[in-house]
C-alpha cells in the first residue's frame, strides 16, 4: 500500500451522522417558534412591570408601547424614548431580557452563527457516535448489493446503530440514514475515511463499490489499516476474484455466478433454486449459519449440535470437512461450522450465535 497519501482537509470532509427525528423544515419551525415564544414571554413580563417603565413621549405606557419597547430592547436598538426607571425593571432587563436577547440573536443572526453552531454540533455528534462504535459492521458502498445487505442484516436482528454505511452519493446515504444506520458521505478508498468509522474495531467489512477496480482498491486500504478484520467483497467479473483475494478479501462473492447457480438448479429441479434462495434469506423457513463450535459442543458429533440445526461442513486448521467425514464425528472447540437452522416468523430459533 503506498504511503504518504493525501488526506482531505477538514473543510472537505463530511461528518459521521445518524438520522434524527426532526426534518429540516421542522427544525426551522422549532427555532422560529422558540424565538417568538421568548419574545412573547418578554412582552408579558414588560406588561406586568409596565409601572417601572417611562414613556418620554406622552408619559403613558400602553400595550403597544410594551410590544415596541420589547422589540427594540431584544434587538438592542434602544432609541431611549421608553426606558426602565425602577430598580426592579432594570433587574428584569439585566437577568431576563439580556439572556433572551442573546438567544434570539443566535436564532436569527445569519449564516456565520449558524455555521459555527452546526459545525460544533456535528463534531460533537460524530465524536459521540465514534465512541459507541465497536464490533460494528461497516458497509462500503450502498448500491443495489450494499442496500440489500443492510436490509437483510437489519431483518436478521442487527441494530442499525451498529451498522456504518460509507458512500460518496448523498441520495444513497440519505436512504441508509432513514433506516437508522450511521452514515458518512466520503470516499472509502481514503485512509482518513476508514479511520473515521473506526475500521480497526469493526466486526466485519462489506465492500460493494459498483466497480471491481474501486472495490479492490477499497479492500487494499481496509487491509492496510485493519489486517485482521474480515472483509467480504462483491465482484462483477470472474477474472477479478483472484485479484480480490490477493488484495486481502476474506470472502469474494460473484452475484452473476450465484444467479447462474440458481438458474442451473432450476433446470435440474423445480424446487432447487427456491430452496437455495430460502437458505440465503432470513425471511425463509431455513437459514444458513456460520459460527464457532462452543465448549459445550466439543467432543460431540456434527449431528448433535446444541442449536438443533443440521451441520453441513466444518473448517478446522484450514481444512474443509464434509458432514460425512470421520473427523466430523468429534467436534473441537474453535472449529468453524456451517449449519442449517429453522426459522420461526422470520427469525432464527437458535441462540443468536450466528453473529458471534
Amino acid at each position: 500500500m503506498p504511503t504518504g497519501r493525501r488526506k482531505l482537509p477538514a473543510s472537505e470532509r463530511k461528518p459521521l451522522r445518524r438520522a434524527v427525528g426532526v426534518p429540516v423544515w421542522g427544525d426551522v419551525a422549532i427555532r422560529m417558534g422558540l424565538a417568538f415564544f421568548l419574545i412573547a414571554m418578554v412582552v408579558l413580563i414588560h406588561w406586568w412591570d409596565r409601572a417601572g417603565l417611562i414613556d418620554h413621549y406622552d408619559g403613558h405606557v400602553s400595550f403597544l408601547d410594551v410590544v415596541y419597547f420589547t422589540m427594540i430592547s431584544v434587538t438592542t436598538t434602544g432609541f431611549g424614548d421608553i426606558a426602565p426607571i425602577s430598580d426592579r425593571s432594570r433587574l428584569i432587563e439585566a437577568i431576563i431580557v439580556t439572556p433572551v436577547r442573546i438567544a434570539v440573536l443566535f436564532i436569527f443572526i445569519g449564516t456565520a452563527y449558524t455555521f459555527v453552531i452546526k459545525r460544533s454540533w456535528e463534531t460533537w455528534r460524530m465524536a459521540r457516535i465514534q465512541k459507541q462504535l465497536s464490533g460494528h459492521i461497516v458497509v462500503l458502498g450502498y448500491g443495489i448489493s450494499g442496500s440489500e445487505a443492510v436490509a437483510e442484516l437489519i431483518e436478521r436482528g442487527i441494530d442499525p446503530r451498529q451498522i456504518v454505511v460509507v458512500d460518496p452519493g448523498e441520495d444513497r446515504i440519505a436512504r441508509a440514514e432513514k433506516m437508522g444506520c450511521n452514515v458518512l458521505v466520503a470516499d472509502a478508498t481514503r485512509d482518513d475515511t476508514l479511520e473515521a468509522v473506526r475500521i480497526r474495531e469493526a466486526q466485519t467489512v462489506l465492500v460493494s463499490a459498483g466497480r471491481d477496480d474501486t472495490s479492490i482498491l477499497i479492500v487494499l486500504t481496509v487491509r492496510h489499516l485493519a489486517p485482521d478484520v474480515p472483509i467480504s467483497m462483491v465482484v462483477r467479473a470472474a477474472d477479478n476474484e483472484l485479484l480480490a483475494r490477493q488484495a486481502g478479501a476474506t470472502n469474494v462473492i460473484n452475484p452473476v455466478r450465484f444467479t447462474g447457480l440458481l438458474l442451473a438448479g432450476s433446470a435440474k429441479g423445480a424446487h432447487i433454486s427456491d430452496y437455495l434462495a430460502d437458505l440465503a434469506s432470513v425471511s425463509g423457513r431455513v437459514q444458513l449459519v456460520e459460527r464457532v463450535v462452543t465448549a459445550e459442543e466439543a467432543g460431540c458429533p456434527l449431528t448433535s449440535l446444541r442449536s438443533g440445526g443440521r451441520g453441513l461442513r466444518v473448517y478446522r486448521d484450514g481444512k474443509v470437512l464434509g458432514f460425512w467425514e470421520d473427523e466430523c464425528q468429534t467436534l473441537q472447540e474453535g472449529d468453524v461450522l456451517v449449519e442449517i437452522i429453522p426459522t420461526v416468523d422470520g427469525t432464527t430459533n437458535g441462540d443468536g450465535s450466528e453473529f458471534a
